[in-house]
């Protein structure tokens, strides 16, 4: 095995002549190159083989990755470097390519950390080629800031494809970007390279990996498995996309369409300017049904994309109401921790007596507020009497309400600390209930919506916060209002979420979303006075 720091008369395979390292991560270097015998630049990359790999003879390592990389090329010309040859050595395997142009992202990490738009663009190209190889049925599963080059227009070259795949054996190579699910050695897919992309664009912003390097493969790996990621503190408005892709449960991690709305966005709008008027593309929540394109009400189109995608608003929201709130361990501030508490997607009003909002927008002249809800109203565990259009529904998670006839659970997330969150509604309404349940909260309702406001307002479509946030006792629980219109679809809605807590820093939250016009109307006032009055909480 040749191993230099700098030029040497020594070649690899008696052709290829090393003339200086370019990056270095765990289990893999990166070399400037000569092709002696045809006199032209290549670069080379010596990476520890993992097992799966070993295993086979080396000429069907190498078809491999020949075959899947002359496949990638045809699929994104210019964005995959040619492969010229692949040498096995020792337990080691020389992947020589053309010498793309500009320099290894890992190289340009080593001058500090970019800032979030340059960051979003190259997040951008490198999130075109592995969607294009996720379109084919391939997976990179490798994905590091080595992997990457880019050029001095933000181009973004991406190598290393044939490695790892699909396998369920562990990544053995940059185990900093090592998805959870390929720490532990399961088998892996497209969500995969979405985790590695979130964790280069976190490294990107932060100048630091989200899990540094413990000093071995074994011990990085068992810090991804298990180890909270702090919130990134210099991504702004690219902090959820992020924090989205940063989920270690891969289910719920932000699909491709959702991340590629984020970025682009992020390019396209200068988030200092609260005047621009440009009409930024709007995408749909690509989860399981919980907001189906295509639906009508009052003949008007409402498919419901919403936020910077409404997966967003599962993934990263419901994150974000956490980690506000304190919720984490002190000093890990996770994206890839439980979904928590008060989520949110439109826009909303403020508590009448009844529990039903009646506030004006912020800046507008206001009617007199009606008294908040007293603590005598129902107990948690009185029965109400349902209006006949609504039937009570009894969660298998433990709690109850009263919906109305017809509706069902269109969507349920869930996260390994027992939190969950419920999206309620039917076919042929446009309007959603959403209850969370959270284990890791913070103890000031109020804070938790106002730590959440900023990414609201940068990820949403025409975001309007109504009046203030409110501090409620909701049947003598501590809990907060907040109200918000946003643009869904082309659609002005308006969302009141209450949340409010239990005790031991468990808490829930109801949010009520409608379509803006409709807001007032008496169907839609007696169904948030019953969602509030009916809510009854899992016993415990």
């Amino acid at each position: 095995m040749v191993k230099v720091q700098g030029p040497t008369d020594e070649l690899v395979a008696g052709r290829y002549r090393l003339l200086g390292v370019v990056h270095r991560e765990e289990g893999r270097v990166g070399w400037h190159g000569q092709d002696v015998e045809f006199g032209r630049p290549v670069a080379l990359t010596r990476s520890r083989l993992p097992d799966h790999l070993r295993e086979r003879a080396g000429h069907r390592t190498a078809a491999r990755i020949l075959r899947e990389t002359e496949r990638m090329g045809l699929v994104c010309p210019g964005k995959v470097p040619t492969v010229v040859d692949v040498i096995e050595d020792n337990g080691f395997l020389w992947t020589v390519t053309e010498r793309p142009a500009g320099a290894a992202l890992s190289e340009i990490l080593g001058n500090g950390p970019l800032n979030y738009v340059r960051t979003a663009r190259i997040g951008l190209g490198l999130l075109d080629v592995i969607s294009a190889a996720h379109r084919h049925g391939q997976t990179h599963g490798d994905l590091s800031p080595g992997q990457v080059c880019v050029d001095q227009q933000g181009g973004v070259m991406v190598s290393g494809f044939g490695l790892m795949g699909d396998t369920s054996s562990p990544r053995v190579t940059a185990p900093s970007y090592a998805a959870p699910e390929q720490a532990r050695g399961e088998s892996t897919g497209p969500a995969a390279d979405l985790w590695a992309l979130g964790a280069i664009m976190y490294a990107m912003v932060e100048g630091r990996p989200a899990i540094r390097e413990r000093g071995g493969l074994v011990a990085t790996l068992r810090a991804v498995e298990r180890l909270p990621i702090r919130q990134p503190q210099s991504a702004g408005p690219l902090s959820p996309a992020i924090q989205g892709l940063l989920r270690r449960d891969h289910l719920e991690r932000v699909p491709e369409p959702v991340v590629r709305e984020a970025l682009t966005r992020i390019l396209k709008q200068d988030p200092d300017d609260s005047t621009s008027t440009v009409v930024l593309p709007v995408f749909r929540d690509t989860g399981a049904g919980a907001r189906r394109a295509g639906r009508t009400w009052r003949g008007r189109p409402v498919g419901r994309p919403v936020l910077v995608g409404g997966a967003l608003t599962v993934t990263v929201v419901c994150f974000a109401v956490l980690a506000a709130a304190g919720g984490l361990p002190e000093g890990d501030d996770s994206a890839s921790g439980p979904a928590p508490s008060p989520t949110a997607s439109a826009p909303a009003p403020s508590p009448s007596a009844s529990g039903s909002p009646s506030a004006t927008p912020t800046g507008t002249a206001t009617s007199p507020q009606k008294p908040l809800p007293t603590p005598t109203s129902p107990s948690p565990t009185a029965k109400e009497t349902p209006s006949s259009s609504f039937s009570t529904y009894n969660s298998p998670e433990g709690f109850s309400i009263d919906l109305p006839k017809g509706w069902e659970p269109l969507r349920t997330d869930r996260t390994d600390d027992r939190s969950y969150r419920v999206t309620f509604g039917a076919s042929a309404d446009p309007r959603t209930l959403a209850v969370t349940y959270s284990t890791q909260l913070g103890p000031d309702p109020v804070k938790v919506w106002a730590d959440l406001e900023p990414s609201l307002r940068s990820d949403s479509v025409d975001y309007e916060r109504v009046g203030d946030i409110r501090a409620v006792d909701y049947r003598g629980y501590e809990g907060a209002d907040m109200e918000w219109f946003s643009v869904s679809d082309g659609v002005r809605e308006r969302t009141l979420g209450r949340g409010f807590l239990i005790g031991g820093s468990r808490g829930y939250s109801l949010r009520w979303t409608t379509p803006a016009d409709d807001w007032d109307d008496a169907a839609n006032q007696e169904a948030l006075d019953i969602f509030f009055k009916s809510f009854k909480e899992a016993s415990e």
